[in-house]
C-alpha cells in the first residue's frame, strides 16, 4: 500500500469509495487508492472479479449503489460519465450542506470532474487526483477560481459559523466588495482575495461567539478544551449544558470547542460519553495522578481563587482527585500556547492562541472490538465489521484471517499469530486497548461461535490488569461457516438445529459423544465445526457411528467446502454414504433431521446440488 496518505477532502474522515464498472478503468482506480488510505475499489458484478488485483468490494446495480453510497455520506470517485453520475443520485439532491464530496472522473485518467460536494472538499480532492495524475482538474466554482481558496470550506481545525451568511459574504466580494483579515488565517495569506485594511467586510477569525454582524465572515478555530469532573448523579444532559453555559458566560462558541477533557477514573462513564457526542467533540483522558502531580506548579503561575485552590489541595493529598484545572494544565502540551480563561470546582476552560489537536490531549479511551470476516467473500463481510476494521490503529488475529481482512490502510499495526494463541492474543488486545489503541481482534465467520469473543471475554473474566475493564468493548456479529453453507444449500437450518465442534482440545471425547447422542435423540439438524484433521482422523467416523445408531442411513447430509472462498463446493450425500475422506477442516458437515428434504434445483451449474431445506413445521 502507498505511503502517500490524505485525508483531505474526505467527509468526516471517510475514505472515499471509487466506482468502477469495467476491468480498463482498474489501473487508474487503483492510482486513485493510494491516495485516501483506507479507499476501496469498488466493482460491477459480473465484469470485476473481487480480489487483491481488482475491487474491493462488489456491487450488481449501478444507480442503486450510488445512492446508497451518497446517503451514507461516503465520498464518491465515480470513474464513468458525469452525466451517469448525475442522473442516479439527483433523486437524493435536496441539502447541498449535507452532501458528501462526488466526482466523475475519466476511465483513463484524463479528466476529473467534481460534481457535488463543495462545502465537503470536493475541490481539494479533485486537485489530489489531478496532481496524482498529472491532468488539469475541472473546477468550476467561481469563488474558488477567483480567489484560489474556498471560503465556505475552511481547513480542519476551523469552522463556519454560519454557511447562509458565507454564501452571502462570498457574493459581495466577487460583486467587488473588499474585505480585511481579524485574526490568525495563514491558510489564506496566499489567496487573492480583494484586501484593503479599511475594508467594510471582515473576516473574523475569533473563539468568541459571533454577533450576527452581517459584515463578518466568522470563521471559529477549535481552540478551546473543557476539563470536567464528573458526578454520579451527572446526566449527558446536565454535563452538556454545564459545559454550555461555561462557554456562554465567557462569550465562547461552543462550535469553537477541540476536545472535552477528563480524568481517567471517570473512563468508563456512560454520561460523559454521551455528552461528548452531544458535544460533537472528542473526549480525552489524564491520569489523575499525573494531573495532581502538575498542580504545584500551576498554582505558581495561574492566579486561582480560594475555593479553587482549597479543591486542588484536596486533590494534592488525595491522588484520586483531580481538578478540572490540574487536568487541563498536564494534558495541554507545554508548546501550545494557552491560557485558562474559566476555573470552577467542576469545570475549567482552557483558550489556546491557535486550533488544539485534539490528539496531542491526553489519550482516547481504548477500544477492542472483536469482528467476524464472514465465510471469506468481501460481500459477506458486514459494513460494521468493514467500518471496525477501517478505523482500527491495532489488527490481530491468525494470520489467514488477518489477510482476509484486507486492504488495510497505511500505518495500521498488524499483529498475526499462530491459530492457537487465541488467549494470549485476546490479552495482547486488551493490553493495547488500555494503552488508549483502537484494537481490533479477527475471527472467521461469526466471533462468537466457536470463536475469538469468547477467548476475548474468558480475558477480561480472568484479567490481571484493571485498566482493562475501562476499555469499550464491542462484538461484531459476521455471518458463520454454517449459516453460509446453509444459505448456499437452501434451508437445512429451517428448523431447530445445534452447532457442535468436534475438536477435543478443549473438551474432553466423551463430553462430545454425549452431546452428539443426545442432539440425534433430539432430532435436531446438526452443524459440526472442526469435523476432521491430520491429528485425529479418527473422530470423524466415531461421531457419525453415534450418529448412525440413532438416525437412519438416508438422512440427507450437507457437505460444503471452502463456502464464501475460491474453490468453493457444495454436494449432498447421505448419513449412510458418508467417509469422513469426504470431509477435511475445511468442510463444514451439516447432518438434518427426518424431516429435512431434497427438492431439484432448475438450472444446475457445474458445482451445483439440489436445494435442501428443514421444514418449519414438524410431525
Amino acid at each position: 500500500m502507498s505511503d502517500a496518505v490524505s485525508t483531505n477532502g474526505r467527509a468526516d474522515g471517510r475514505p472515499p469509495a471509487i466506482v468502477v464498472l469495467g476491468a480498463g478503468a482498474l489501473v487508474t482506480a487503483r492510482r486513485v487508492r493510494a491516495l485516501y488510505a483506507g479507499a476501496q475499489v469498488h466493482g460491477l458484478q459480473g465484469r470485476i472479479d473481487v480480489s487483491p488485483g481488482a475491487a474491493d468490494v462488489s456491487f450488481s446495480e449501478l444507480g442503486e449503489h450510488l445512492r446508497a453510497l451518497y446517503a451514507s455520506g461516503t465520498p464518491v470517485v465515480a470513474l464513468c460519465a458525469a452525466g451517469i453520475v448525475i442522473r442516479c443520485v439527483a433523486p437524493l439532491l435536496a441539502n447541498k450542506g449535507a452532501e458528501p464530496p462526488v466526482l466523475a472522473l475519466a476511465e483513463d485518467g484524463s479528466a476529473v470532474v467534481p460534481l457535488l460536494g463543495g462545502l465537503a472538499g470536493v475541490n481539494a480532492m479533485a486537485r489530489e487526483i489531478a496532481a496524482a495524475l498529472g491532468i488539469a482538474p475541472a473546477i468550476t466554482t467561481s469563488g474558488e477560481l477567483r480567489f484560489g481558496t474556498c471560503l465556505l470550506n475552511p481547513p480542519e481545525g476551523y469552522v463556519l459559523a454560519s454557511l447562509e451568511h458565507g454564501k452571502r459574504f462570498v457574493s459581495d466580494l466577487l460583486a467587488g466588495q473588499t474585505t480585511r483579515i481579524d485574526g490568525d488565517a495563514p491558510w489564506l495569506d496566499a489567496a487573492q482575495l480583494p484586501r484593503a485594511a479599511d475594508a467594510r467586510l471582515s473576516i473574523g477569525v475569533s473563539a468568541r461567539e459571533w454577533d450576527g454582524n452581517r459584515d463578518e465572515l466568522r470563521i471559529y478555530p477549535r481552540s478551546v478544551v473543557v476539563a470536567v469532573s464528573v458526578a454520579e448523579s451527572d446526566s449527558a444532559d446536565s454535563l452538556a449544558q454545564r459545559v454550555r453555559d461555561a462557554l456562554a458566560a465567557r462569550g465562547l462558541s461552543e462550535r469553537a470547542l477541540a476536545a472535552l477533557l477528563a480524568a481517567e477514573d471517570a473512563m468508563d462513564s456512560v454520561a460523559l460519553a454521551d455528552a461528548a457526542r452531544l458535544l460533537e467533540v472528542p473526549l480525552r483522558f489524564v491520569s489523575a495522578a499525573a494531573a495532581e502531580g502538575s498542580t504545584a506548579a500551576l498554582l505558581g503561575s495561574v492566579a486561582m481563587s480560594a475555593e479553587v485552590a482549597e479543591v486542588a489541595d484536596v486533590g494534592a493529598s488525595s491522588p484520586a482527585i483531580a481538578s478540572p484545572r490540574s487536568l487541563l494544565a498536564n494534558a495541554v502540551p507545554a508548546g501550545v500556547a494557552h491560557e485558562i480563561v474559566h476555573d470552577e470546582p467542576a469545570l475549567a476552560i482552557a483558550l489556546g492562541a491557535a486550533p488544539i489537536d485534539p490528539l496531542q490531549l491526553g489519550r482516547a479511551r481504548g477500544s477492542l472490538t472483536v469482528i467476524g470476516l464472514g465465510p471469506g467473500a468481501a460481500e459477506l463481510l458486514t459494513p460494521a465489521a468493514r467500518a471496525a476494521l477501517d478505523d482500527a490503529t491495532d489488527i490481530l488475529g491468525y494470520a489467514t484471517y488477518v489477510a482476509m481482512a484486507g486492504p488495510l490502510r497505511a500505518g495500521q499495526q498488524v499483529h498475526a499469530s499462530d491459530n492457537r494463541e487465541e488467549l494470549q492474543r485476546a490479552r495482547h488486545a486488551f493490553e493495547l486497548a488500555a494503552a488508549g489503541r483502537r484494537a481490533v481482534v479477527v475471527s472467521s465467520g461469526d466471533p462468537g461461535v466457536f470463536a475469538m469473543a469468547a477467548a476475548v471475554l474468558e480475558a477480561l473474566d480472568t484479567r490481571s490488569d484493571p485498566r482493562w475493564e475501562k476499555v469499550e468493548l464491542h462484538i461484531v456479529p459476521g455471518v458463520s461457516a454454517a449459516m453460509a453453507t446453509a444459505a448456499v444449500a437452501g434451508a437445512p437450518l429451517g428448523h431447530d438445529f445445534c452447532m457442535l465442534s468436534l475438536s477435543d482440545n478443549l473438551k474432553p471425547w466423551d463430553v462430545i459423544e454425549r452431546r452428539l447422542r443426545a442432539a440425534a435423540e433430539a432430532d435436531l439438524v446438526m452443524a459440526f465445526y472442526n469435523p476432521v484433521s491430520k491429528a485425529r482422523p479418527w473422530q470423524l467416523d466415531q461421531a457419525l457411528d453415534i450418529v448412525r445408531s440413532i438416525r437412519s442411513a438416508d438422512t440427507c447430509v450437507v457437505l460444503g467446502r471452502n463456502v464464501g472462498r475460491p474453490g468453493a463446493t457444495l454436494r449432498n450425500t447421505t448419513l449412510g454414504a458418508l467417509r469422513s475422506s469426504d470431509v477435511d477442516m475445511r468442510t463444514m458437515v451439516i447432518v438434518g433431521s427426518s424431516t429435512t428434504r431434497v427438492v431439484p434445483r432448475a438450472g444446475k451449474r457445474d458445482g451445483d446440488a439440489d436445494w435442501v431445506y428443514t421444514p418449519r413445521w414438524y410431525r
